[in-house]
């Protein structure tokens, strides 16, 4: 009995530090979140996301009165309400300055995000010249400016048609390593050919081409207009030099010269498609295949390794590198999860299996792609029918069949094991999320152009693979001088994708 109670007492005196610790932090956590700083912050940020700036300034003047500190956190939600569409008017404004002056005076040291909203009161107030000078001064901030840092400078000097002091803030883009995008560079072209600055809409064409590629129907509409333009029909050559234009397209790598605007005189701007082999059903053009640098496709391999060895578990992600040593090359890989659950509510291994025989009966070497499913696709659920089960294991002494751990985005290992093996990947997902996004590279939808195959299931046509095509889905410009946009419209399987033609008069003679 002696024993039993001293025991008993040795338990609770060890678990009384344990239940005092976690009774201070308690109280810790509770002191933090009461504390008049944090419950300002969670105010503040509700009034964020109401669009709540007249709240907002309340609080404010109220923490002013009462002393309260207030932190870079707040400050940039009085500076973002205060610069956002309701903010703009009245006197959102001049308060917003007089915020951002105050943060100074109290010694708050400034972010990105905060001259980003000051930059927006600054052209809000139809001073891009201030907004501009704004991002400059990051640097001694030590705060590196974003592509969203530059664009209140850019886009409010565009609308003011001030073209030489826009392509000032694109200069200080470039030497800050920030990329433009198809916003800023449409509005490039827009400003640029307000102004009649032809050499600039024809490198701004060839931006579009090299980063954006396909453009938006906003953007088409830029292109459209200066091409209807009676100065673009002045800018042309009447005669060029062929040879140095076919010297440029070899060079170039094929689909572009970039020698200039060819032939003079009016340019007709039409909508057409082409057939699946790339021929324009208006001129009769076919569109070039432009080659990927084998170079850059090792690159590319290697960083998206990097970056899949930061999310995911090294070790587990060096051991798949392993084995698609010992296994590969692969001539095709298929995204499991995505092909079994096309068009069905439950996991259908028919449907796999029958994707794995079409895409080894198309293969060259009649060697099986490599199939990624996650572990639990192969343990649970249908992969405990019989026949599954039978299925699975031939795939996996045939070594076509690689099950990530559990944990994983099994989406770094099919993309991985694709671009490594430099062969096809089968997959619906159109890789726009932030996982590839991360990829931050003008290679990927070059890489994706050439290697995704999708797919389509119906009662009608069953299973039909959709190959990548035969032509790059790319600005191009041609010889003779005419030009195919392609545009994001029709971007879809069953709708033909919209191009625009544009050629000279005397090309539809």
């Amino acid at each position: 009995m002696n024993q039993k109670t001293h025991f008993t007492t040795s338990a609770a005196f060890l678990q009384e530090p344990t239940n005092t610790k976690t009774l201070s932090n308690r109280s810790a956590k509770k002191a933090r979140r009461d504390a008049p700083e944090s419950v300002l912050r969670h105010q503040l940020d509700q009034c964020s996301k109401r669009g709540d700036l007249r709240e907002a300034i309340r609080l404010y003047e109220e923490a002013k009165l009462n002393n309260i500190t207030l932190n870079v956190h707040h400050y940039n939600v009085l500076l973002y309400l205060c610069s956002s569409g309701t903010g703009t008017e009245g006197c959102g404004i001049e308060k917003g300055f007089q915020i951002f002056k105050q943060m100074g005076v109290n010694g708050v040291a400034p972010n990105e995000a905060t001259f980003t909203s000051a930059a927006r009161l600054a052209v809000a107030k139809q001073d891009p010249e201030m907004a501009f000078d704004l991002v400059k001064k990051m640097k001694s901030f030590g705060v590196p400016p974003k592509l969203r840092s530059y664009g209140p400078a850019l886009f409010g000097f565009c609308e003011k048609g001030m073209a030489d002091k826009a392509y000032e803030v694109d200069v200080h883009m470039g030497e800050s390593g920030v990329v433009a995008e198809e916003a800023e560079l449409s509005a490039l072209l827009k400003v640029s050919s307000f102004s009649k600055k032809a050499d600039k809409v024809y490198e701004m064409m060839h931006r579009l081409r090299a980063s954006v590629r396909q453009v938006g129907e906003e953007t088409a509409g830029v292109i459209e207009d200066w091409f209807n333009s009676e100065f673009a029909a002045e800018v042309g050559l009447q005669d060029w030099d062929v040879r140095k234009v076919k010297e440029g397209i070899v060079k170039g790598g094929g689909g572009w010269h970039g020698q200039g605007w060819l032939g003079k005189g009016n340019w007709n701007v039409v909508r057409v498609e082409m057939d699946s082999s790339g021929v324009c059903r208006s001129c009769g053009e076919k569109l070039v295949c432009i080659d990927i640098d084998p170079k850059e496709t090792e690159n590319f391999a290697n960083s998206l390794a990097k970056l899949a060895c930061e999310r995911e578990v090294k070790a587990n992600f060096v051991q798949f590198q392993d084995w698609l040593q010992k296994h590969g090359p692969f001539d095709a890989v298929v995204d499991g999860a995505n092909v079994g659950l096309i068009t069905q509510r439950n996991f259908n291994f028919s449907q796999l299996r029958s994707v794995v025989n079409k895409l080894r009966q198309m293969s060259e070497s009649k060697k099986l792609p490599l199939v990624i499913l996650h572990k639990s696709r192969t343990t649970g659920g249908p992969a405990q029918h019989p026949n599954n089960k039978k299925l699975l294991e031939s795939w996996k002494k045939a070594g076509a069949l690689y099950a990530t751990p559990h944990g994983s985005n099994d989406d770094w290992y099919w993309l991985y094991a694709a671009v490594s093996s430099k062969g096809l990947l089968l997959t619906n997902d159109e890789m726009r999320d932030h996982l590839f996004q991360l990829l931050g590279t003008s290679f990927f939808p070059r890489w994706k152009e050439k290697h995704q195959i999708r797919m389509t299931a119906s009662r009608d046509d069953g299973l039909k693979l959709h190959m990548p095509p035969p032509y790059s889905i790319v600005i191009q410009e041609s010889e003779q001088g005419c030009w195919h946009v392609p545009t994001l419209t029709g971007d879809d399987l069953e709708i033909p994708r919209q191009w625009f033609f544009i050629a000279g008069i005397k090309f539809f003679k």
